[in-house]
């Protein structure tokens, strides 16, 4: 092992076949690469928008250490309640400061402490009141960097561009600037000579034969007719995604690769998965 600590980040979770994948193939990557922390992006993990507090649990159960958010953090009711008393949960720190969560955490893994920090991009979330992410930056990691050498970031927007741009910037200041929001994997995953890694987006844990992991002819048809429809799950070509890292004590990746674990489809009816 090149470093202090192997960090295994999932691209986003989408719906039932994501935490079917997770459930599936998580303990099995993390004994063939040897991670000792996973991350996974749960904004889409139940039905495809947001994350239900039963769901959080169970991830949690099956091997998630630390569950990052997005613009779709508070879709389900039952989160908002929850999230102030799950430590294994962070939303974007630039959310209004009085929403219910927190935009980081630390943790102490084999003596090693790691903090997780999660940002939404500017672009695109109209929905949402943000702080300006980039001015926000510096001064998280100042204070992390008192209790932390390792510093993972999600950051969680809806273009390519505003993640390269945060990517270049956040260089030198964290250990890894990870890219989510898109759902789709890409092939820019790099190291800088700071010792950060990066890539535009993790990807996805779920369906691939998809729309963002939802079936492909529910998503189609809202295009053509305009006419809201209730999303589905879709169940083709499943793979767990994401990238590992192996980061030194000082806080620098000296590795990082993809991930992409194919998982086979349950038997029977995907109805039936828990």
């Amino acid at each position: 092992m090149l470093g202090g600590m192997k960090v295994l980040f999932l691209g986003e979770i989408v719906s039932k076949a994501g935490i079917y994948c997770v459930k599936t193939a998580l303990q099995d990557v993390k004994k063939r690469t040897g991670a000792q922390f996973v991350i996974a992006n749960g904004d889409g993990a139940t039905g495809g928008f947001g994350i239900g507090k039963s769901h959080a649990v169970y991830l949690r159960k099956l091997g998630v250490d630390c569950i990052t958010g997005g613009d779709q953090i508070y879709y389900k009711k039952d989160i908002a309640d929850f999230i102030d008393r799950a430590a294994h949960m962070v939303r974007a720190a630039n959310f209004p400061p009085k929403n219910p969560g927190r935009g980081y955490r630390i943790y102490t893994v084999d003596n090693v402490s790691i903090a997780v920090l999660n940002l939404l991009g500017l672009s695109g979330f109209s929905r949402v009141h943000l702080s300006n992410p980039y001015t926000f930056l510096p001064e998280l990691v100042e204070r992390l960097r008192k209790e932390a050498n390792i510093i993972i970031l999600d950051y969680h927007a809806s273009t390519t561009a505003e993640k390269r741009i945060m990517s270049i910037y956040a260089d030198g200041m964290v250990s890894a600037a990870l890219g989510t929001g898109q759902r789709v994997l890409t092939s820019d995953l790099a190291l800088s000579e700071r010792g950060t890694a990066s890539i535009t987006d993790t990807g996805r844990t779920g369906s691939l034969n998809s729309v963002a992991g939802l079936a492909a002819e529910v998503e189609i048809e809202k295009f053509l007719t305009a006419i809201p429809q209730r999303s589905r799950d879709a169940w083709d070509n499943l793979e767990l995604q994401g990238v590992l890292l192996d980061i030194t004590d000082s806080g620098h990746t000296a590795a990082a690769e993809y991930i992409r674990e194919p998982v086979e489809p349950p038997e029977g009816s995907a109805d039936e998965v828990e």
